[in-house]
């Protein structure tokens, strides 16, 4: 399986020399953080039995607002490449309103996640994608000779078109015809809404498109837009590289790269705590019981497949002012290790 730590093989002094750079002091979070990483890409050199019996150790920062905790998650996510998602934990709880299910956590994850894998693939057949734009162009301008009539014409043979064919090639890359104007066929944009349903019962949030309902009904109408050059060569060129990656490939690696180098930054953990003396609350005791099988591991379902967050990193942080971490009522020794700020 190819990931991202092929190109990840900093050691922990030198993830903490980059995070250095970045935020200033709390040496104790950030060499946590670095050895957390690096024990990601030690995990992928063992063999797959063994991979499997390793697992990440999470970790729960607690310092007061504003030391850093979120940039160190963050800054950490940019240099290994991974999917990165940050939540604040209150969001999942309010005082008369039913939150978020704790899972959707995950589906935002997946969705950052295919997003970044889209993007490495778009940028693989750039160059293959701007020559057939190029073409598909010159095709509106001037048509191609074997074309012509419906007789073939040798690919050698001397043609006057073909020679305007390439002074055209020549201005159009030159930017001499960025300002003229071409009809192109676009694809119909279709506003139909995104709807998530919620339930009561955990694990049945579930998220739809309503064009994904409809499927072949609608089709793949495209329509005619004049735009000019400069604008039908960026149209086209998105165009093309759409038609040449795989979207399929793009699901699979995106699920894999969520369920082994995807962090999660829950932030605010301290405001769901339960403290000593205090009456209970609910929703905030629910949130924490779904929580915590997420952090330890389990599969969560999405409309793309099956993700388990048995490896991802779950890093949480809280000021703990009024509580302290044994509040939580989650396994938190066990679940999380902590770091103070």
């Amino acid at each position: 399986m190819s990931t991202i730590f092929e190109d990840t093989m900093m050691t922990p002094r030198e993830i903490v020399s980059e995070l250095d750079r970045f935020i200033i002091g709390q040496f104790d979070a950030k060499r946590a953080v670095s050895i957390a990483l690096r024990n990601r890409w030690r995990r992928q050199q063992v063999p797959s039995p063994m991979r499997e019996e390793i697992t990440p150790k999470n970790i729960l920062m607690i310092g007061p607002t504003g030391v850093g905790k979120t940039e160190i998650a963050r800054r950490l996510a940019k240099l290994a490449r991974a999917p990165f998602v940050k939540v604040e934990a209150t969001k999942y709880t309010e005082v008369g309103y039913v939150g978020r299910d704790v899972e959707s956590i995950i589906r935002d994850l997946l969705d950052t996640a295919l997003k970044m894998v889209k993007d490495e693939h778009v940028a693989r057949v750039q160059v293959r994608a701007a020559e057939a734009a190029e073409e598909h162009l010159l095709d509106i301008l001037i048509p191609h000779p074997v074309e012509e009539q419906g007789r073939p014409v040798a690919a050698d043979a001397p043609s006057p078109k073909k020679d305007s064919r390439e002074r055209m090639r020549d201005k159009l890359r030159l930017g001499e015809l960025d300002n003229r104007q071409v009809e192109i066929d676009v694809p119909e944009q279709h506003d139909m809404p995104s709807m998530q349903i919620f339930s009561h019962n955990p694990g049945d949030e579930s998220e739809f498109n309503i064009k994904d309902m409809l499927g072949g009904l609608l089709g793949d109408k495209k329509k005619t837009k004049r735009v000019t050059i400069a604008e039908a060569l960026v149209l086209l060129q998105q165009q093309e590289a759409n038609r040449l990656i795989d979207n399929d490939k793009i699901k699979e690696e995106a699920i894999l790269r969520t369920e082994h180098s995807g962090i999660v930054f829950i932030d605010e953990i301290d405001k769901i705590t339960h403290r000593e003396g205090s009456s209970g609350n609910v929703s905030r005791e629910g949130v924490q019981r779904d929580l915590l099988p997420l952090v330890e591991g389990t599969t969560v379902s999405t409309r793309h497949g099956p993700v388990s967050t048995d490896h991802i990193l779950f890093i949480a942080s809280g000021a703990f002012h009024l509580s302290k971490p044994s509040d939580l009522g989650l396994n938190c020794k066990a679940a999380f290790q902590f770091v103070c700020s």
